[in-house]
């Protein structure tokens, strides 16, 4: 693995790409489980590991849930339109997002809207709640396009590390 003191891209050679792949597939394997996958020492691979993570490469390790087995039946896709674009608006609208915890992922856009939201809620009252609630002036929004996908096709959080 190779970082460049100018940019934050990490350069990662095959043995880094491998090690994330299985990491990818199964975040619980054991370092002398992955090791051996990886046909490095223990020792090795844990380093290995380890500077993936010091280099923000590996941000986290975290659990999937199926959100609808526990009750959040809605995930929804909510289109924003801010009341500006000065950095105040931004920054306010930023900061209220990242304390909600329905909204499961948020993007600044270019394009039409201003920003897209990824929202999970037990059922369509709680949506209209929450929209009503957060999704208005006081956290710099004046428009919201709410859109309900019919089906999920595919879902997934493993990056194609082939691509690199």
């Amino acid at each position: 693995m190779k970082i460049s003191s100018k940019s934050v891209r990490v350069k990662l050679d095959r043995i880094d790409k491998n090690i994330i792949h299985h990491l990818q597939a199964n975040g619980r394997i054991q370092n002398n489980d992955l090791a051996r996958e990886i046909g490095l020492s223990p020792s090795s691979c844990l380093r290995r590991v380890k500077l993936l993570e010091d280099a923000g490469v590996i941000q986290n390790y975290t659990t999937i849930v199926d959100s609808q087995k526990i009750g959040f039946q809605l995930i929804l896709f909510s289109r924003i339109w801010l009341v500006g674009q000065d950095a105040e608006t931004i920054d306010t609208f930023i900061e209220a997002m990242k304390e909600l915890p329905q909204v499961m992922e948020c993007y600044i856009i270019l394009g039409e809207c201003d920003a897209m939201l990824k929202v999970v809620v037990p059922d369509l009252e709680s949506y209209r709640q929450f929209q009503s609630t957060h999704l208005t002036k006081k956290n710099g929004i004046t428009s919201v396009k709410t859109d309900l996908p019919s089906q999920i096709i595919k879902q997934s959080f493993q990056l194609p590390l082939d691509d690199l």
